[in-house]
């Protein structure tokens, strides 16, 4: 490809997690809004199998407009992050290329200058991609290995945040082995807890695999639907109380962090007893009410406590911080998602619009961010 003096962004979706259409989904909006006079994009798709693949760049093939869900197909070719020297593994580079092999020809396909990982779930926001990344010397949008693994770990993120002083719920956590040698006395962990239950795999999103529980004979049978994505589970109390979340940006250079107004979502649709994958994405049953009706000293607390969030993880670039607020005042926190849904209905980036960011504007300040950011230890 001809050299090109604006920076090359290499879109990445898709992946082999349960969120790979949401993934999809999230590409094509991107696609669509970023400003392709200040960067020349190149759209990389992961197949359910991890497969890097060259794909459209047309968002009209990755979206639920058709009825089904989008999914990353193996392309003839697979695509590899190098040095620039054709077979060389990845590696630490002054420049990083994208090469493309198949039927024994290599292809250089050019530097790539940053990568934005539109990645939802294990293999892609759990620390795993970012930590190749970082052995690739390439910047990236979005939170670091530590922190992409802790926001991505409902059991480990509950520990940082109680370690950090933050109010968290009741909860027990089922581990593969303990499933596996006594399925019985795994479930005792839950006894304590008052219903209703939501279980849910530790390391999953978009609500796939959560079931709300109200009979406790209900409790193994969810249990099992939950290690269907993940066999490592989460059984957290029902909190009482408003669900209200809080996008926060990465502040520049040594500025704090920035915290958007806060947002409560309300589901109309009767069929849903939680905000589940189809309110999200396919019903329209879901509504954002931001800025959030709540005493503006409520407001501030929970932008307050949102980037305290934010920093007790390390996160860097984008985060979406879920709080309950209790009647009693109280705000408990739920949890952090450091790569949050990111289409434009999505309620990261409607929170910032609400805020004054738009969602192009929003995509370029993320890409700004990732090209500040110092590679290495920081």
């Amino acid at each position: 490809m001809p050299a090109s003096p604006r920076p090359r962004v290499l879109l990445l979706f898709g992946g082999r997690s349960s969120e790979h259409s949401v993934s999809c989904v999230t590409a094509a909006s991107v696609m669509k809004a970023i400003d392709r006079q200040k960067y020349d994009v190149i759209p990389v798709g992961i197949t359910k199998t991890g497969q890097w693949t060259l794909v459209d760049s047309d968002p009209g093939e990755w979206t639920l407009a058709s009825g089904r869900r989008p999914e990353v197909e193996a392309g003839a070719s697979q695509l590899h992050l190098t040095d620039g020297e054709a077979g060389d593994e990845i590696s630490v580079a002054k420049e990083s290329r994208l090469i493309s092999g198949a039927n024994g020809e290599i292809k250089d396909l050019g530097r790539v200058d940053v990568v934005f990982p539109l990645l939802h779930g294990p293999f892609g926001e759990d620390g795993t991609l970012q930590g190749m990344l970082e052995l690739a010397d390439l910047p990236y949008v979005g939170a670091g290995v530590a922190s992409s693994a802790i926001g991505m770990d409902k059991h480990y993120m509950k520990v940082v945040f109680e370690a950090a002083g933050f109010q968290i719920g009741p909860y027990a956590v089922i581990t593969d082995k303990q499933w596996r040698r006594d399925p019985a006395a795994a479930l005792e962990g839950a006894n304590g807890l008052e219903l209703p239950l939501f279980v849910k795999p530790a390391r999953a999103g978009s609500s796939m695999g959560i079931t709300r529980v109200d009979d406790r004979e209900q409790l193994r049978e969810a249990v099992e639907a939950a290690r269907e994505h993940d066999p490592k589970v989460v059984i957290e109390q029902g909190i009482i109380g408003r669900e209200i979340e809080c996008g926060v940006l990465e502040g520049r250079g040594e500025q704090l962090p920035r915290a958007s107004f806060p947002g409560e979502i309300s589901v109309s649709n009767e069929g849903h007893t939680f905000y589940d994958f189809e309110a999200k994405y396919v019903d329209d049953s879901a509504a954002l009410s931001c800025p959030a009706d709540l005493p503006e000293e409520a407001q501030q607390a929970i932008r307050r406590l949102a980037v305290a969030a934010f920093d007790a993880v390390g996160a860097e670039g984008l985060a979406r911080v879920d709080f309950f607020y209790t009647s009693e005042g109280q705000w408990v926190i739920n949890e952090i998602n450091t790569m949050p849904g990111f289409t434009p209905n999505s309620m990261y980036p409607q929170m910032w619009a609400k805020t004054g960011i738009e969602y192009s504007e929003l995509i370029d300040e993320l890409i700004a961010l990732a090209l500040e950011r110092p590679l290495g230890l920081r």
